[in-house]
């Protein structure tokens, strides 16, 4: 159970939130709990899609933005994020099993992908301190400036999504997948 209440329903949302969770509806087919969580701060839920829907216009493929979710998940060891991008890996950007256990691990299967994989890893990991050498190798992968920076931006999109979801404990809504690592701090 939540640790604070999830709208069962849009209609149950506040009002300003519930146009803002009928076009999660209308683009997923489904509200994910998550998005009904966070619907009690229509501002925080309009922050969301915002910056969501910004970078679903970048310059970064769909794959590879599921494949950071998958890594950003995992090493933040929230398995709300990580079951919902494991879904969307398979379902949506069709990622085989090996490809999403790779991005679990840090990694990516293919070469260009897999620098980007790294790089928001260790921003993760790192919080943010990365060196020069970090930013050269995703450049010389392959990735234009802007195409770092939308890195950098589902990094943080991602972290802040984990971040509820551990706070919270937001029941999951899709097939469970654990995560086997997270950086705990003791209760």
């Amino acid at each position: 159970m939540s640790r604070i209440a999830t709208p069962a329903t849009v209609d149950a949302a506040p009002e300003k939130a519930q146009p803002l969770l009928n076009a999660v509806n209308a683009q997923l087919g489904v509200v994910p709990n998550m998005f009904r969580l966070i619907a009690n701060s229509p501002a925080t839920l309009e922050g969301l899609l915002g910056l969501s829907g910004g970078l679903g216009k970048g310059a970064l493929p769909a794959a590879t933005r599921e494949r950071i979710a998958l890594a950003v998940a995992e090493a933040n060891g929230c398995s709300y994020c990580l079951s919902a991008h494991t879904y969307l890996g398979r379902n949506l950007a069709k990622l085989d099993d090996a490809e999403i256990t790779a991005n679990r691990n840090g990694a990516s299967n293919d070469p260009t992908a897999d620098a980007a994989v790294r790089f928001a890893v260790k921003l993760v990991r790192d919080r943010g301190h990365v060196s020069q050498s970090d930013v050269s190798a995703v450049t010389r992968a392959g990735y234009s400036d802007a195409q770092i920076l939308e890195i950098v931006a589902h990094v943080a999109l991602n972290t802040f999504t984990n971040y509820v979801n551990e706070a919270f404990k937001t029941e999951i809504d899709f097939p469970v997948v654990e995560a086997r690592t997270a950086v705990r701090r003791a209760a």
